[in-house]
């Protein structure tokens, strides 16, 4: 029951902004306004925020750096098998690769506050200071197969993004022991205490459920892949490595999150199958409010 109610803010923001979407309530200029605004700057700002102040101890992340990336590689190898044995045209491919490895980050950060505190959300900016850059380059090789232009439009975009930017930032800062003048910091944190209910309504603006019914077979065992059987096989990689509980307990959640509205964009820019992709999106975020509780009462 706690899990739930932690659960209500997160799924109560998504359904108003699915709402506001679809009845016309904000006008459609609004989203691609707020979502640019929340990516280049309220979000960046929490980021930096989180690792300007936490207590750096690298040595720690080590372990759980190496179990997160080994995950990855796993199931970017058992989906690149399946490829080749079912023969899965390249424009689906990539759609699969997203749907299994990039994660929605205001979910994220919003869920690792709610159940681990500031902790948790430090320990997730971390996290993603790694991970978008690795999740970045593996999503767009499967759409392309690491041509030598394409290959250049991910080191570019990875370069110019502002949340990996903004990790660097708050690392470098922190490693310097200066100390933030109070206004930057009053000023940085209501900046970012805006991030997170404006990115949960912009996640459920990007629903579309008009999507599932061509492919919702498919769609359905990608979802339960995604929200299941991965978070299970992070347990037990987690394990294996030794990690601290808490490690463990942060890496599981991360990995039981839904893919990211993002990966919408990064389809319809390499021609992928990018109806499957909103399909798939519009599902794994509708059925994580079911599997997440259910994940949470059997590994924990």
């Amino acid at each position: 029951m706690n899990m739930i109610m932690a659960l209500f803010p997160l799924v109560f923001l998504i359904g108003m902004g699915y709402v506001f979407k679809h009845t016309g309530f904000l006008q459609e200029g609004f989203w691609a306004n707020s979502e640019k605004l929340n990516y280049y700057i309220l979000f960046p700002a929490l980021l930096f925020s989180n690792l300007s102040a936490v207590k750096l101890n690298l040595g720690s992340m080590l372990m759980l750096y190496m179990a997160l990336i080994v995950v990855i590689m796993l199931i970017s190898a058992v989906l690149l098998a399946f490829k080749f044995y079912f023969q899965i045209p390249v424009h689906r491919f990539g759609v699969y690769i997203q749907s299994q490895i990039r994660f929605n980050t205001y979910i994220g950060l919003s869920l690792m506050g709610l159940m681990f505190g500031a902790t948790g959300m430090q320990l997730f900016a971390m996290i993603i200071a790694v991970v978008i850059p690795l999740v970045n380059i593996v999503s767009v090789w499967a759409f392309t197969q690491s041509t030598q232009g394409q290959l250049r439009f991910t080191l570019m975009s990875i370069v110019k993004n502002p949340l990996i930017a903004a990790c660097l930032l708050g690392i470098a800062f922190n490693c310097s022991g200066l100390l933030m003048p109070e206004g930057i910091s009053q000023l940085l944190k209501l900046l970012a205490s805006s991030s997170l209910p404006l990115g949960l309504i912009s996640v459920g603006a990007a629903l579309q459920f008009s999507q599932l019914k061509p492919d919702f077979g498919r769609v359905m065992m990608n979802s339960v892949s995604r929200l299941l059987v991965v978070p299970v096989l992070t347990y037990f990689v987690a394990q294996g490595f030794g990690l601290a509980p808490l490690h463990i307990a942060v890496l599981v959640v991360f990995f039981a999150l839904p893919t990211a509205s993002a990966s919408y964009i990064l389809t319809r820019y390499f021609q992928g199958d990018s109806q499957l992709m909103a399909a798939i999106i519009s599902l794994q975020t509708l059925l994580f409010a079911l599997s997440f509780p259910l994940l949470m009462q059997l590994m924990f």
